[in-house]
């Protein structure tokens, strides 16, 4: 039995997510089903991280277990032809040992969030970035967040629905900043609640067009209220970047 890293990127708009269901297509499902057909036999695969539906991964990582003695490169070509014309791709396979845990191991997780500021409808880009068609100022958000970085009370931003037994988490790093026609948002941190970065993200472009002031972030998360959280931002615009370990 051997143990291989993953690393995924895929496209989330067909799937529930990242979790298996039942009853709904999933990236793990999809996974599993290909993973089984290269294995033949069923196969667990587990992720760092759940993405919700219609969030796109860059570089999500997964472990499996395998019984057929295969090279890393024949893992990942095997894989990524058993998905067939599932959106998902199988970046990279590697050996790791029996001890090694996706999710339990990471240390750290990166987030970016894009978004594009114009009136023109997306053509190239519909799905995969949220469109605010008027100005958004990105200075002002990178600087209305920084009030969000460390150990805080996320109550304001964890949806109600989060199972979560504390809302308490420590983001390392948030950086808002222009990137060509886009602006994007990078949140760095060991683990988050759930749509936390889309309810901080949210709750920012609020900044950038001036319906709140800079202010108003720092005290949304001081309040402990999710009534005070700004409009959830769509998930077709965030991305699983990387994982850490």
């Amino acid at each position: 039995m051997t143990r291989f890293k993953l690393t995924i990127e895929y496209d989330g708009a067909p799937f529930c997510g990242w979790q298996r269901q039942d009853d709904q297509p999933s990236v793990q499902g999809a996974l599993e089903r290909a993973a089984s057909a290269l294995e033949e036999v069923p196969v667990d695969i587990f992720g760092a991280g759940r993405t919700d539906a219609g969030v796109h991964a860059l570089g999500q990582v997964a472990h499996l277990n395998l019984t057929k003695d295969l090279r890393t490169d024949t893992v990942r070509d095997a894989l990524n032809h058993h998905l067939g014309k599932d959106p998902i791709a199988v970046l990279n396979a590697e050996i790791v040992g029996d001890g090694f845990e996706a999710r339990f191991d990471a240390v750290k997780r990166t987030y970016l969030y894009r978004l594009i500021d114009r009136r023109p409808p997306l053509t190239l880009d519909s799905g995969r970035v949220w469109r605010v068609p008027q100005h958004v100022d990105a200075q002002m958000m990178h600087e209305a967040a920084q009030a969000l970085v460390g150990h805080h009370d996320f109550t304001c931003f964890r949806d109600t629905n989060c199972q979560a037994k504390s809302p308490m988490r420590t983001i390392d790093e948030i950086r808002v900043s222009r990137v060509g026609d886009e602006i994007h948002f990078y949140f760095s941190a060991r683990s988050y609640l759930h749509r936390q970065v889309r309810s901080i993200t949210g709750s920012l472009v609020q900044v950038g067009i001036s319906k709140w002031v800079r202010a108003d972030i720092g005290n949304a998360l001081k309040s402990c209220d999710r009534a005070r959280c700004g409009p959830v931002a769509p998930a077709h615009g965030l991305y699983l970047n990387s994982v850490t370990y």
